[in-house]
């Protein structure tokens, strides 16, 4: 289940890193799997609204829980029920940007993401979680807090993850593409164009096969 916020969800016309997560897992996965969650629809920009179903390529598996604007903050109350009801055993999550720059510091972020973990946990307790650290957006440039908070919640994150790791559920830290720029790797500074889908997707990707043994060595499709 990719759970995240706008750079989940994508935008109308886009394919999204989770269409190129699914491309890559049909080649390097052997077994099966699909993807899933309460939600399919794209961000509409037009009505601002989640109702899309403009998808660049529509042929995948587009189930997922993120939103336009959504956090841990926001993704905790439903984690539970999304997991019971989907039946997800592993969880994609890439969330904090929206938390930090609007809702929360880094330590309640952090305390959020403590809240999410428990709750999927209570929902299967065999629940496997890959998290992504926040990646740095343009805001970072004008605004040293922000900045500063980001570095500060990453910090936390890893060591949540470390603590949280269990044997019977583990916990994933998703090393950030190491190449990904803001500048050359989104179409406005924070939401990723068809390089940050790969980018992001390849990160995912190489971390469940390095950590997990799932799936294999990320080539874009």
């Amino acid at each position: 289940m990719p759970v995240g916020d706008s750079m989940t969800i994508g935008s109308a016309g886009e394919h999204t890193w989770r269409y190129r997560l699914w491309q890559h897992l049909c080649t390097a996965y052997d077994g099966p799997f699909t993807l899933v969650g309460p939600r399919e629809t794209l961000h509409d920009p037009i009505s601002d609204a989640p109702t899309s179903h403009a998808y660049a390529d529509p042929g995948f598996p587009r189930a997922h829980l993120a939103g336009w604007g959504e956090g841990w903050h926001h993704m905790a109350p439903l984690i539970g029920e999304a997991v019971r009801s989907c039946r997800a055993d592993v969880l994609l999550v890439s969330l904090g940007l929206i938390d930090l720059g609007f809702y929360t510091n880094a330590e309640q972020t952090a305390d959020n993401v403590r809240a999410f973990v428990t709750a999927a946990r209570e929902a299967c307790s065999r629940v496997r979680v890959a998290v992504m650290p926040v990646i740095r957006n343009i805001r970072v440039e004008s605004d040293p807090a922000f900045a500063d908070q980001v570095a500060r919640f990453n910090e936390l994150l890893a060591k949540t993850v470390a603590d949280l790791d269990e044997a019977g559920s583990p916990l994933l830290l998703v090393p950030p593409p190491a190449s990904y720029d803001f500048h050359t790797d989104t179409y406005d500074g924070t939401h990723p164009n068809e390089s940050g889908e790969h980018k992001i997707a390849g990160a995912f990707a190489e971390a469940m096969w390095r950590g997990w043994g799932l799936g294999g060595p990320y080539g874009a499709a």
